[in-house]
């Protein structure tokens, strides 16, 4: 599996190396001297760096891995996909490598993220001296700037320490490079937001969809200092996205996964994987996998296998006014319109609630329109009210954000009166309610450290005993890596 090593320029390298007498121009050479000449150089270099978030989605990494060791969901137990859920995979990922089980895997995430930092890094060491209108160059920068910084955090999140690369690796000597602490990962991601949030323009509707404005990279701000516990900065990053005004909540929590409605559910959806059913567009694999078996249901999508369902405690914990639980669904009409009830599809996963989030019944077999949030407003105001809360307490301005939240979904505003923690942990339940699906809940567990508590009460007639473990907070590295690297080392637990 070395063709999926992180360093896969090291191999071309070699080779030219190796055939030096034959006085071979190494491909590096070609890519930097004969490229990035004219605006439409640099634009395709651009597309380039977005290209392996495409991979992560249509996937989909970008949800799985987190979703699959989470509370909310789990797969259909076929082999490959049941073993986050069950905690026993390895550093190998073994039963994970053939084609489709990979772009499911933590070893995916790892191989994307890594070629969108090195494409991004090129963007950044080349466009500056690329002929062409400077407002577009700089805002061009921006994003690669923003792309490095999204996909860094993402390997930090999955892996903790990370190997941070701000250069491109233009040969041997910069092409083998050892972990950095969790902390200097996130001051090259404040580092790199702040060049975004310097060059990226205000949301509008004019924005390509799936580029970010300044609100997404300040979002994303926001969010990876939640992640890294600095309070004060997530406080006001939110601040400044909910403050601008450019993005607005969606009146009915509904629409927002309404595939007819995805254009203006972008007022809500600040920065997503954006799906298309046809070509030139990317699509994922996520509306198959969480439709009915044997594509039964058509409102579905026209290609669906029944491979990802809803935990019923999940289902149950969910007020009967809120709003959301609509988004599942423990029955569907078939093909012949008649109503089936979804635990009389054993034995293939005994009382699983469908998930409602990612429907296309105009799919193109299984290309779907369904886009994957990554970013959304209503995660900013739980980001604000959490924030403001571990900073301030449970103040007024705290309820103000979660009950923006919980009007919308249609629940009684929270009550005044909560304790600090007991307030945080209203907003993390919140957060559960809003986001599931959306690759979101096993992060929140792991930085709070309280997956260990929370996974083994989330089980089923399926699934009937999970157990992590401490080195489960974080996914090991795919030894690939390790073996094709000198200087990186395993995650503790998984040496």
């Amino acid at each position: 599996m070395k063709k999926y090593s992180i360093y896969p320029f090291v191999l071309l390298l070699l080779s030219a190396v190796g055939c030096s007498k034959l006085k071979e121009t190494p491909y590096s050479s070609i890519y930097t001297d004969n490229f990035y000449k004219t605006a439409s150089d640099a634009e395709a270099a651009l597309v380039s760096a977005y290209s392996p978030l495409a991979d992560l989605g249509s996937g989909p990494a970008l949800t799985l891995c987190g979703d699959f060791s989470a509370d909310q969901v789990y797969p259909r137990p076929v082999v490959g996909r049941n073993t986050l859920t069950l905690f026993n995979y390895d550093p190998n990922y073994t039963t994970q490598k053939s084609y489709s089980r990979l772009f499911e895997s933590p070893q995916q995430i790892w191989i994307s993220c890594y070629s969108g930092i090195e494409n991004a890094n090129w963007v950044i060491l080349k466009v500056p001296s690329t002929t062409m209108d400077a407002g577009r160059k700089g805002q061009i920068l921006a994003e690669a700037y923003f792309l490095r910084a999204f996909y860094h955090w993402f390997l930090t999140k999955n892996f903790n320490q990370v190997v941070v690369k701000t250069a491109p690796s233009t040969d041997l000597s910069v092409a083998f490079v050892g972990k950095s602490p969790a902390a200097d990962v996130y001051k090259q991601v404040y580092s790199d937001l702040d060049k975004a949030i310097a060059g990226l323009p205000d949301y509008s509707t004019t924005i390509v969809k799936g580029r970010p404005s300044k609100q997404v990279a300040q979002a994303l701000y926001a969010k990876a200092a939640l992640y890294n516990g600095d309070w004060a900065t997530a406080l006001a990053m939110a601040q400044a996205v909910l403050g601008s005004g450019k993005y607005s909540l969606m009146a009915n929590v509904l629409d927002v996964y309404d595939v007819s409605k995805k254009d203006a559910a972008r007022a809500e959806n600040m920065w997503a994987f954006e799906s298309d059913r046809t070509t030139p567009g990317r699509s994922g694999q996520i509306m198959g996998l969480y439709g009915p078996k044997n594509s039964d249901g058509p409102a579905y999508g026209k290609q669906t296998f029944g491979s990802i369902f809803a935990y019923p405690g999940f289902f149950a914990s969910f007020g009967a006014t809120d709003k959301r639980r609509q988004l599942l669904d423990t029955q569907y009409v078939n093909n012949s319109g008649q109503v089936v009830i979804q635990k009389n599809i054993t034995p293939i996963t005994p009382n699983g609630v469908l998930v409602k989030k990612y429907m296309d019944p105009n799919s193109i077999g299984g290309a779907s329109a369904c886009n994957i949030p990554i970013l959304r407003l209503a995660d900013v105001y739980l980001i604000a009210a959490e924030a403001e809360a571990r900073q301030n307490g449970a103040t007024a301005t705290a309820y103000g954000y979660i009950n923006t939240v919980r009007a919308r979904a249609g629940l009684a505003v929270l009550t005044a009166g909560l304790g600090k923690d007991a307030f945080v942990d209203s907003v993390l339940q919140e957060r559960s309610w809003e986001l599931f699906g959306e690759g979101d809940r096993w992060y929140d567990l792991t930085r709070t450290n309280t997956y260990m508590q929370v996974i083994p009460a989330a089980v089923n007639d399926v699934y009937p005993a999970r157990a992590p473990a401490a080195k489960h907070r974080y996914f090991p590295i795919p030894q690939d890596e390790i073996n094709a690297n000198p200087k990186l080392t395993q995650n503790d637990g998984w040496q």
